[in-house]
């Protein structure tokens, strides 16, 4: 299995969220071995050709951490749940409840997995971590808030604005993050193939781009598409013949549970 490590502090992070690091030294669930190989596959009906029964996933952003409170630019920088947070995750269990669900996923990063280990509850399920759905790596910009990084890299923002994570020195690019994606997603198939019907991903904005851009196929980082926190959005698969690809849709994205209370725009 991937190691996952405490590194010391960003600069910008207050000293006090520590930064985990992935290590793919002993297994492949962090990205897969050739991004090139991975960035030629499409998580579309074709991809999802195996499955002999229907599945729903449905794809989580965590709830509102101390980081998006204060529009900070996250990353692997471990940002816990505020307050908010944790009553927008008791409202998407509080939906999820009302499902069958056969597998939460989460990612290793605790403002995910406290999130997934609340809906976890609710559905008598213990999330399964899986490192490939860790936030982008977002460089430079670690642990900084949206107007410093302006300011202190106006250049390199007003790049960032029209070119995303590719812009920024030290940030995961577009075919790292799709490669990601589709490891992502063949761990979900997996767990289909293994007879789940119904799972719960937990993760984060800038992973959840990717998680739906490689179902379509797109490369490059925008457009984007919204990421509330707590967002639910859930992807249908229903086989059509054996061997053939399967019918595919996205019923749900950016879905706010009842009672879900919305705080600032998050960032990733």
């Amino acid at each position: 299995m991937p190691r996952l490590s405490q590194g010391a502090a960003f600069p910008y992070s207050a000293h006090m969220y520590s930064r985990l690091e992935v290590s793919n030294a002993e297994g492949a669930d962090a990205a897969p071995a050739s991004s090139g190989e991975a960035f030629a596959e499409v998580a579309d009906g074709g991809f999802f050709a195996t499955l002999d029964h229907p599945i729903s996933f449905y794809i989580v952003r965590h709830g509102r951490s101390e980081g998006n409170a204060t529009m900070t630019f996250q990353g692997r920088l471990d940002y816990p749940l505020d307050a908010l947070g944790f009553a927008q995750a008791q409202a998407a269990a509080a939906w999820f409840a009302g499902l069958k669900i056969d597998a939460v996923l989460t990612s290793p990063l605790r403002r995910a997995s406290d999130t997934a280990g609340i809906i976890g509850v609710s559905l008598d399920r213990t999330p399964i971590v899986v490192p490939s759905l860790i936030e982008v790596d977002v460089g430079i910009f670690s642990g900084i808030p949206a107007e410093r990084a302006e300011a202190e890299y106006a250049e390199i923002y007003g790049e960032f604005e029209y070119r995303s994570w590719d812009a920024v020195p030290g940030a995961e690019n577009s075919t790292q993050m799709y490669a990601r994606a589709i490891t992502s997603w063949k761990k979900m198939r997996e767990l289909a193939e293994g007879g789940a019907r119904a799972i719960v991903c937990v993760t984060h904005g800038g992973s959840i781009q990717w998680l739906v851009r490689s179902t379509f196929g797109a490369r490059s980082w925008l457009p984007l598409i919204p990421t509330s926190n707590c967002g639910i959005s859930q992807y249908d698969v229903v086989p059509t013949r054996p061997g053939f690809p399967a019918f595919i849709q996205w019923t749900k994205i950016n879905f706010s549970a009842p009672g879900t209370k919305l705080g600032t725009k998050p960032l990733f």
